[in-house]
């Protein structure tokens, strides 16, 4: 009994810690270190939040759903979609979650029971670089869509799945550029626009195109309320030094070895020797 009292203890203590670096206001977005089961730190630099990610750890987007309603996800990693690999775009398929349910994106889509999973590594070993597309390395975005209507049943058998895709809706080019024009969600609070971030310098981590793993998805139907995502969600991501070296993160102080004051006894001051 004592364990599992204790094991839902920790389990709150986790969640309570993701809330707590949660990005967005639809979903609350983290990043986490498969590895170490940590939640990555999101820091407020210039308009855009950063995370520091060991090089070779595996990590996943854990996405999980605050509305009384669904929503789609759609996702890219290094401007690439997770479901597809082809460069990412508003318009393309996503995850579809159900209202108040959570997620858990560990990996690039390989088929409805498989992932390669996400890895940070050096970025030409990235899956963007080894493809040709590494313009975009180092940057996450989750762009989230309200529907528009009640959707049909899930298509297929999803006993014990627990997640579903959309599939992708093309647009008119007029509706395009005007999600062009849509600000991001922080930026959007704050009553900024969006605009073009330059990177600070190069990236030293990408996403690699790891092993693959069981992670099972079955599909359904999904209309969006609108062209333009409802929000946009924009994290990016390197290695520590690098975020120490751009000034986001500040250096570690070194820590000064304590010092006893009284570290022994004595009734008079002794002679030194010779």
């Amino acid at each position: 009994m004592q364990h599992k009292i204790l094991g839902a203890a920790l389990c709150l203590t986790l969640i309570a810690s993701m809330r707590a670096q949660a990005l967005g206001r639809m979903a609350d977005v983290t990043l986490v270190d498969r590895d170490s089961g940590a939640v990555l730190t999101p820091y407020y630099h210039r308009g855009e939040y950063w995370v520091a990610g060991t090089p070779g750890a595996r990590y996943s987007i854990h996405i999980s759903n605050r509305r009384g309603e669904r929503l789609l996800a759609v996702t890219s990693v290094d401007g690439l979609n997770v479901l597809t690999g082809a460069l990412a775009s508003w318009d393309q398929a996503g995850y579809v979650f159900r209202p108040d349910e959570d997620y858990e994106i560990t990996g690039w889509r390989k088929s409805d029971d498989e992932i390669a999973a996400f890895t940070f590594t050096d970025p030409s070993s990235s899956y963007a670089a080894r493809t040709g597309r590494p313009s975009n390395i180092g940057i996450i975005g989750i762009a989230l869509f309200r529907e528009r209507s009640s959707a049909p049943p899930l298509v297929g058998d999803i006993s014990g799945d627990t997640s579903r895709l959309a599939p992708s809706e093309p647009l008119a080019r007029s509706q395009a550029k005007a999600a062009q024009n849509a600000p991001a969600p922080n930026a959007a609070a704050a009553g900024e626009e969006l605009r073009p971030v330059m990177p600070l310098q190069a990236p030293a981590l990408g996403t690699g195109h790891g092993a693959r793993e069981y992670s099972h998805v079955s599909h359904t139907e999904f209309a969006r309320l609108q062209p333009q995502p409802d929000e946009i969600i924009r994290i990016r991501y390197d290695r520590l030094d690098n975020l120490i070296a751009m000034g986001i993160v500040r250096r570690p102080r070194p820590v000064s070895p304590e010092l006893n004051p009284f570290p022994g006894s004595g009734s008079y001051v002794p002679d030194p020797p010779g």
